[in-house]
C-alpha cells in the first residue's frame, strides 16, 4: 500500500435530530481518525434549517481536530429556493465543496479547486477530464463501478492532478428522485410530510413480498439494504491507483468503524482480523462489495489481485 491514502466522512444521507447531529460530529472532530468530512445537506433540502445554525461550531470543531472541512452540496436541485442554496454555498470561499449535483458549476468560478461527490456520474475518462480542468482536484466515484474502470479512471486522474476515493462502507446510494417515498410510505404527501424519515435513523428497510431485504429508503433516496464493506479490497483498490476512501456515516459506533479502515490502510491490522471486528460491531448487517467484482452488488467477496 502507498505510504499514507486518506480517510473521508461522507456528509450524513439521514435525517437525524440537530442534537443527535452535534454530538456525532462533536465527537468525529474529537475521537475519529479521518482527514476529511464532509458537511451538508444532499438530500432533502427540508432538513437543512434544523441543524443550519449549528453547522459553524461543528466546522470549527472539525478543523480544530485536525480535519480537512468539506461543504457537501444537494444531489437533486429542482427549485428556486435549492438553487439559492448552491448560490449561497459556492459564495463561501473559506471552504471546499463537494458538487453532488452539476448545478453546482454555474455557481463556481472558473478555475476554483472543488470536490465532486459519489452522485455525479464520473463514468469514464472524457468526463473526468472535464471536471479536472473546470477545477476538481478530488473526485469520489460512483460506487457502482467495477474494479477495472476504478483503475483506468486512477490512471487517468492522477496527471490531471485529481486524488480518486471510492465508497468504503455503509448503504450504498442507488437512486434519488423528486417524490419522497418515505412520505407516501404514511399517507403523507412530499409537502406535508412531518418529517418521517427522521424515524428511521439508519434508512427504512424494504423487504420483497417474499420477506426478503431488498432495498433502503430515506426520503426521496434509494439505498442499499447492504453496508458497503471494503475492508478486504483495500489493498487492491490501493494498487489500482485509490488514494482515498469514503466511509458513510451511520448510527453505529463510527469512530470504532473509521479506526478499523485507518489501521488496516496503515498495515497496523489485517484486514481478516479488521472484517471479524466489523461484524462483532454490526451483527445485524449484512455487507456488500459485489460492485467491484462480484457477480451483482449485493454479494460480498474480496476482490481477487490484479
Amino acid at each position: 500500500m502507498r505510504d499514507r491514502c486518506s480517510l473521508t466522512l461522507g456528509p450524513l444521507l439521514f435525517n437525524w435530530t440537530a442534537d443527535r447531529w452535534c454530538d456525532f460530529y462533536a465527537r468525529i472532530a474529537d475521537e475519529a481518525p479521518l482527514d476529511r468530512v464532509c458537511l451538508g445537506e444532499v438530500v432533502c433540502s427540508k432538513r437543512l434549517p434544523f441543524y443550519a445554525d449549528r453547522l459553524a461550531e461543528a466546522v470549527e470543531r472539525l478543523r480544530r481536530g485536525g480535519k480537512t472541512v468539506v461543504l457537501s452540496s444537494l444531489a437533486l436541485v429542482t427549485l428556486p429556493r435549492e438553487r439559492q442554496l448552491c448560490a449561497e454555498l459556492a459564495a463561501d470561499g473559506a471552504l471546499e465543496v463537494e458538487v453532488n449535483d452539476l448545478t453546482l458549476l454555474a455557481y463556481l468560478e472558473a478555475g476554483r479547486s472543488f470536490a465532486v461527490g459519489p452522485l455525479v456520474n464520473v463514468y469514464n475518462e472524457g468526463t473526468l477530464g472535464f471536471l479536472a480542468g473546470r477545477g476538481a482536484r478530488h473526485v469520489c466515484l460512483p460506487p457502482e463501478l467495477p474494479l477495472d474502470s476504478v483503475a483506468r479512471l486512477a490512471s487517468a486522474a492522477a496527471p490531471l492532478g485529481a486524488d480518486v476515493e471510492v465508497w468504503a462502507f455503509g448503504r450504498i446510494p442507488l437512486a434519488i428522485a423528486s417524490r419522497c417515498y418515505h412520505a407516501r410510505v404514511h399517507g403523507l404527501a412530499k409537502d406535508s410530510c412531518q418529517f418521517v424519515c427522521g424515524e428511521d435513523a439508519d434508512g427504512l428497510a424494504v423487504e420483497t413480498l417474499d420477506g426478503q431485504a431488498f432495498l433502503a429508503i430515506n426520503g426521496v433516496q434509494t439505498l442499499s439494504s447492504t453496508y458497503c464493506n471494503a475492508l478486504h479490497d483495500l489493498a487492491v483498490l490501493v494498487d489500482a491507483g485509490v488514494t482515498s476512501f469514503r466511509l458513510s456515516p451511520h448510527g453505529c459506533d463510527m469512530v470504532a468503524v473509521a479506526g478499523l479502515f485507518r489501521r488496516v490502510l496503515d498495515r497496523q491490522l489485517a484486514a481478516e482480523e479488521a472484517a471479524g471486528a466489523l461484524a462483532a460491531l454490526l451483527p445485524e448487517i449484512r455487507f456488500s462489495n459485489g460492485f467491484l467484482s462480484g457477480p451483482c452488488g449485493a454479494a460480498f467477496q474480496p476482490v481477487l489481485p490484479r
